[in-house]
């Protein structure tokens, strides 16, 4: 059997990877995954300077899934490069960067380091606010997600990812709006808006007020979506959302994704990608198929 796909060509063993922002970069899951088992691991967001993210409470459990405000905390782009690159290039696996930034030019200093740096791919997250333009996300205005991944691809040495953020009106746009820009893969969802209030605090649950939404919950809506944007584009697809075994990554490969990111799952169970890579194997053989890619958009 043939587990292996192209991204952009770059080949990964497996279509299985982490989501951004829920295995640390790597090492946090270390003693419990075998990292060389994934096709690739997507380290948390990464910025040009360290950013200390928002104020607790930051995270809420929610029916079905979790809301997040951490603000996409993390330690910068110089410790990122000196500690956790190292770390992953113990093992073989592809590394894939998320970055992040309030600016374009915050995106580009990003981008423009790594370019040295021994990484396979880039995850360019757009679902960050953009201080420019009033604190609207990069990833709501189809003006502004062309323009960012054009910029991005201009500096860029590694393939670009861009990650689609579901809150928007119609994902297609957007989805179309990458590609415009030259992006060479795109990735969604990330997560969607919520809010949850405690009713005997009388306040709300994350101190942020709003927060990410993700989990089982909201799965339905991102199979939907990545179908959508398979259907609108002509480049690969990253899908994610509420992904927790086989058979829920297996909805996305079968509405057109070409690999699958586990998120919110891993808080749940440590151990979920490895099993989300055997589970596809099992499928695999029980319905002989020979090719994974036979699966990419099986479902029309």
């Amino acid at each position: 059997m043939n587990m292996k796909v192209n991204l952009a060509g770059v080949e990964l063993k497996n279509p299985v990877m982490t989501a951004s922002g829920t295995f640390g970069s790597g090492a946090e899951y270390g003693e419990m995954v075998d990292l060389n088992g994934l096709g690739a691991v997507v380290t948390k967001g990464v910025a040009n300077v360290p950013w200390p993210g928002n104020p607790t409470p930051r995270i809420a459990e929610t029916y079905g899934g979790m809301i997040n405000a951490i603000g996409l905390q993390n330690p910068g782009i110089d410790v990122f490069a000196k500690r956790d690159i190292p770390y992953l290039k113990q093992y073989d696996t592809k590394i894939i960067v998320n970055v992040c930034g309030r600016t374009t030019e915050d995106y580009v200093e990003v981008v423009e380091r790594l370019g040295d740096e021994p990484v396979d791919m880039l995850e360019i997250n757009i679902s960050c606010p953009n201080v420019k333009e009033g604190g609207i996300a990069f990833g709501q205005d189809p003006k502004a997600v062309e323009a960012i991944t054009r910029e991005v691809k201009k500096h860029a040495k590694q393939p670009v990812i861009m990650k689609l953020s579901p809150n928007v009106t119609d994902i297609t746009v957007m989805a179309k709006a990458a590609e415009a820009g030259g992006a060479d893969v795109i990735s969604l969802i990330n997560t969607l808006t919520g809010m949850k209030i405690d009713i005997n605090r009388r306040t709300f649950a994350v101190a942020n007020k709003t927060g990410g939404l993700s989990g089982p919950a909201v799965k339905p809506v991102a199979v939907r979506m990545v179908y959508q944007a398979a259907n609108a584009v002509k480049i690969p697809i990253i899908g994610m959302g509420g992904i927790m075994n086989a058979e829920d990554a297996l909805e996305f490969i079968l509405a057109g994704a070409t690999a699958v990111s586990v998120g919110t799952a891993n808080f749940h169970n440590p151990y979920a990608t490895a099993g989300v890579v055997s589970g596809i194997e099992s499928y695999m053989k029980k319905y002989n198929v020979e090719d994974i890619n036979d699966l990419v958009g099986a479902v029309r």
